[in-house]
């Protein structure tokens, strides 16, 4: 199985797929060849809990083709909970700011065709 998929797979029951850096610690999103901190190239796979706090987002009312059927939504950015990794993606039924503040608990609940879906907590 690719990184994507396993990326997709633990994105469907609330996860996150990480490469924590075997010398340092560093976590990554993405798959590395070295650590962006120290330069090492051991890595192992972490899973974390989709759990964080929305950092920022911004609402679509005029989605682009293929997505009307969805707005409006936002697209957000989720800062994980004790890490410094932050993760983007959907979060439906969002139309005002008092909609979702800044700082609202949120979690990964899915993944479907529009990427990583994010849900209040």
């Amino acid at each position: 199985m690719s990184v994507e998929e396993q990326l997709i797979e633990n994105a469907k029951v609330g996860k996150l797929l990480t490469h924590k850096c075997t010398d340092c610690g560093y976590l990554h999103l993405s798959t590395a060849y070295y650590c962006l901190k120290c330069g090492s190239k051991g890595f192992e796979d972490v899973l974390l809990d989709g759990v964080g706090t929305i950092a920022t987002y911004t609402i679509i009312t005029v989605a682009p083709a293929g997505f009307e059927k969805y707005t409006p939504y936002a697209f957000v950015v989720l800062q994980l909970d004790d890490t410094h990794l932050r993760i983007s993606g959907f979060m439906a039924g969002i139309a005002t700011p008092e909609d979702l503040p800044v700082g609202t608990k949120a979690k990964i609940t899915g993944f479907d065709d529009r990427g990583i879906i994010i849900e209040k907590q």
